[in-house]
């Protein structure tokens, strides 16, 4: 779920770094008492994220700002849709546009970008999660909007939990030893996920006791190969290039978790406008 006050953060230096000395433009053209109205419209069918973001930054320029919205986060939009009314300073408004578009045209991407690959595995084991490939300072976004989108979330961040990768593995020298250490130190209530490339790495990972083990561009062979060897022991986590295309595939192997970098760090913004109605 969003932090509101990690979210009034964002916007304000989001707002400072778009505008350090004021909207020039703005400020010479429109009165300051001056009043508008505006809605916010859908361009394209998809699944709408971040409409009371998009509220948040124009209750930050004028806390007087009215923001009606018609339309919630997870619901589906058609091109065409209103997606929320807006009156208020029309200063406020001009300078809020373009960083709430940005936000909810970005988020609203992420959801049915996720809502499109989840839809597709709908009735198989696996779940679709996202990855840390975020924007930078954005990812509270990004990964609230995979949630808004039927996907899960991945770890948050580095804190969060042991996830051993190959160069973790290449620095300490075997996969064995990478789980010892950690299991040494970490709480019990910390799983351990290793990331593996081949065959005879998932073996070394399950037999060293592994909690989760990631099956980073597994042929689907040895996805078939790993989910019969595991018999339910260890979660297995699919991993690397999933695309429409295939994820059907990998879902039918048994996998329990399919992870996808793409929803977040390529995804396409939907198309959201706003547009005034009366000056």
């Amino acid at each position: 779920m969003l932090n509101f006050l990690a979210l009034d953060k964002l916007i304000k230096e989001a707002l400072i770094e778009d505008m350090p000395y004021g909207d020039i433009t703005t400020d010479l053209l429109i009165p300051q008492d001056s009043v508008s109205s505006a809605i916010i419209l859908a361009k394209e069918d998809g699944i709408l994220c971040g409409i009371d973001v998009a509220r948040r930054v124009f209750e930050i320029l004028d806390e007087r700002t009215e923001f009606r919205k018609t339309k919630s986060d997870g619901q589906i939009i058609k091109k065409g849709d209103i997606l929320a009314e807006i009156k208020g300073n029309t200063r406020a408004i001009l300078k809020g546009e373009r960083l709430a578009l940005n936000l909810l045209q970005r988020m609203s991407g992420i959801a049915t970008a996720t809502n499109r690959l989840s839809q597709l595995v709908k009735g198989y084991r696996a779940v679709v999660t996202d990855t840390r490939k975020t924007v930078p300072l954005l990812r509270m976004l990004d990964k609230y909007a995979v949630f808004v989108g039927g996907g899960k979330n991945h770890r948050y961040s580095l804190s969060d939990a042991v996830l051993i990768k190959d160069n973790h593995i290449k620095a300490v020298g075997s996969i064995r030893e990478a789980i010892k250490r950690a299991r040494e130190s970490i709480p019990h209530t910390m799983k351990i996920e290793v990331e593996v490339r081949t065959m005879s790495e998932f073996e070394e990972a399950l037999e060293a006791g592994a909690d989760i083990i990631m099956l980073d561009h597994f042929g689907i062979d040895d996805m078939k190969k790993a989910v019969e060897r595991a018999s339910g022991k260890v979660l297995l986590e699919a991993s690397g290039n999933i695309t429409p295309e295939n994820i059907v595939e990998i879902a039918k192997t048994g996998v329990d978790i399919i992870s996808v970098g793409s929803i977040t760090h390529s995804v396409k913004s939907l198309d959201i406008s706003l547009d005034f109605t009366q000056m």
